[in-house]
């Protein structure tokens, strides 16, 4: 040994901790991991098992040493055991291997295991050494960005359906390419506002976010609609759910509503009105848009033709919506009835 101009034979020595320290230092640290370390014999026997493995796989050391491993290895995987065995009995390692495990409970779980052979002095492979981590939460998570790929993707393919009909239905109805703009504009603004309020949080953990609501999709496209300050319009009445798959519907057909009375109707005008009472019993939702302090030349024929009313039949056929409407002197009325089952 060569020392140092401040060391001294004595403190060279000490500088160098017992080999029975190293072992210490060693013993410590596997019995403190929060992943489970075991070692086997070549058939199996677990002949060390650690706190983490306490942890993971429910079993005290007590109960596992001397046992086979197979105790943690559900029924439909028990053939990967002899594969491991034979890849450790050729010195081979095994890497990140992800697979299920058995906790003592009966309890199923994901693990990430490494496993090494354990070889004596002489170079002879007498057992393995197994390294076991918990990736259950990891799973979840990866199953969740799965979950919400999956619906995103779903959610895209239907909006182009829906923008590509939005374009078709107005093409035929549009009389300048600058009617065309405006119209695509208006339907595609409201169609993002309806949509936001039902897109999942990526900051939480479920993708059942609570629905949308009626009266919080109206409440949405009406949004835009006011003077100065003052709210244009008023919700009353009972609220219920909207289903994810019912939404983009439900949100153009009252979207077509308020363009027309935006055009025609209360909206138009500064001092206009619309109140909208909804009322819920068993079967059906009857909802009542009624306008008031509209236009005095308002009638029927500026309301009855165009976009609107063909995507709004569509809309009804294929919800089953019973729409009627009528004009008093305050102005517009539609009364709609709907199936439960047409939005939730």
């Amino acid at each position: 040994m060569v020392l140092s101009d401040r060391q001294t034979p004595a403190t060279a020595e000490a500088a160098v901790p017992p080999a029975y320290d190293a072992a210490a230092f060693l013993a410590a640290i596997v019995e403190s991991s929060d992943d489970a370390i075991v070692s086997k014999s070549l058939s199996g026997i677990i002949t060390t098992w650690n706190k983490g493995a306490e942890r993971i796989f429910g079993y005290t050391a007590e109960e596992a040493v001397g046992h086979p491993i197979t105790i943690v290895i559900p029924k439909d995987r028990l053939d990967e055991e002899p594969a491991i065995l034979a890849r450790i009995q050729a010195g081979e390692r095994v890497d990140h291997f992800e697979t299920v495990r058995r906790r003592k409970d009966g309890n199923l779980i994901d693990i990430s295991l490494t496993i090494s052979p354990i070889r004596d002095g002489s170079g002879k492979i007498i057992g393995a050494s197994k390294i076991a981590r918990d990736i259950s939460e990891r799973r979840r998570a990866a199953e969740h960005r799965e979950l919400l790929l999956r619906e995103m993707h779903h959610r895209v393919k239907n909006l182009f359906a829906v923008i590509g009909s939005i374009i078709s239905l107005a093409a035929r109805t549009a009389a300048t390419p600058g009617d065309l703009a405006s119209s695509m504009k208006e339907r595609l603004m409201s169609l993002a506002r309806a949509h936001e309020i039902t897109l999942p949080s990526l900051a939480d953990h479920s993708v059942e976010d609570p629905p949308a609501t009626l009266l919080q999709l109206l409440a949405n496209i009406l949004a835009p609609y006011g003077r100065d300050d003052r709210r244009q319009w008023e919700l009353h009445g009972e609220d219920v759910e909207v289903s994810r798959a019912k939404i983009t519907n439900i949100a153009l057909l009252f979207h077509e509503f308020a363009t027309n009375a935006a055009k025609y109707g209360a909206l138009s005008v500064d001092h206009g009105s619309v109140d909208i009472t909804s009322a819920i019993s068993a079967d059906a939702i009857e909802l009542v848009w009624r306008e008031a302090n509209g236009p005095t030349d308002a009638g029927p024929v500026q309301a009855s033709a165009g976009f609107g009313s063909v995507l709004e039949k569509r809309i009804a056929q294929s919800l089953s919506i019973d729409i009627e409407r009528s004009w008093t002197p305050g102005g517009l009325s539609i009364r709609l009835l709907l199936p439960r089952l047409a939005i939730t």
